[in-house]
């Protein structure tokens, strides 16, 4: 049974003043809440796995260059016997099972994703402010760093700003701030969301995620 949760929220404006207004966003959840979780860590994973390069390789003695000639005779030398100077004792041999190109990347299906992503903005509603606009007269990181504070947002806290679209002069505002990430609405990153600690979403955003993520 598909249910539908409303969060409603009150839109403030940059000086951390509520502007009057609330706005609400509409999420269909499945009745089944003890899976919630199983389905937001189901999400993480994959989208973990898909960012793993896969790309560490090794040689092993078979592909090791050289050494097809035995360093020296078997007996006689008081030395360890040897057969080649690919044997992974030798330094520059090959290695034993070593690490090989490999794909990690993990498949969920669209459904499964959008209700993760669904499922984990309501887990996240305390953590989440709504803003009017990111319209500055002057865009500058101080100005930015100021309007942290003024909601009392710690530097040292992971922030996600989620805008319609990422204009220039905004990200050029935000990228000397490490813990601060933009995002679009409309191409939400799980895993970031999961981390943040602040989720600060402007009212067009909003909308953006309800006809975006209800599917």
């Amino acid at each position: 049974m598909i249910l539908q949760k409303i969060l409603t929220f009150p839109v403030k404006i940059l000086t951390g003043e509520e502007s009057g207004d609330e706005i609400t966003l509409t999420l269909k959840l499945k009745e089944a809440t003890n899976t919630i979780n199983y389905v937001i860590q189901r999400a993480y994973l994959a989208q973990r796995s898909n960012e793993r390069q896969g790309s560490a390789s090794t040689l092993t003695r078979a592909e090791v260059k050289g050494g097809g000639r035995k360093p020296w005779r078997q007996k006689g030398t008081g030395r360890a016997r040897a057969g080649s100077n690919r044997s992974p004792l030798w330094k520059g041999g090959g290695v034993s099972f070593g690490p090989k190109p490999k794909l990690y990347s993990s498949k969920i299906n669209r459904k499964e994703w959008q209700l993760s992503l669904r499922s984990l903005l309501i887990a996240k509603q305390k953590d989440i402010t709504i803003i009017d606009n990111f319209n500055f007269l002057e865009y500058k990181t101080s100005n930015i760093i100021k309007v942290l504070n003024i909601f009392g947002i710690n530097l040292f806290e992971n922030t996600l700003i989620v805008v319609p679209k990422i204009e220039e002069k905004l990200l050029k505002s935000t990228r000397n701030i490490k813990t601060i990430k933009l995002i679009v609405a409309n191409n939400l990153n799980l895993k970031q969301i999961l981390l943040a600690k602040n989720l600060l979403i402007t009212k067009d955003s909003l909308k953006t995620i309800e006809e975006t993520y209800n599917g």
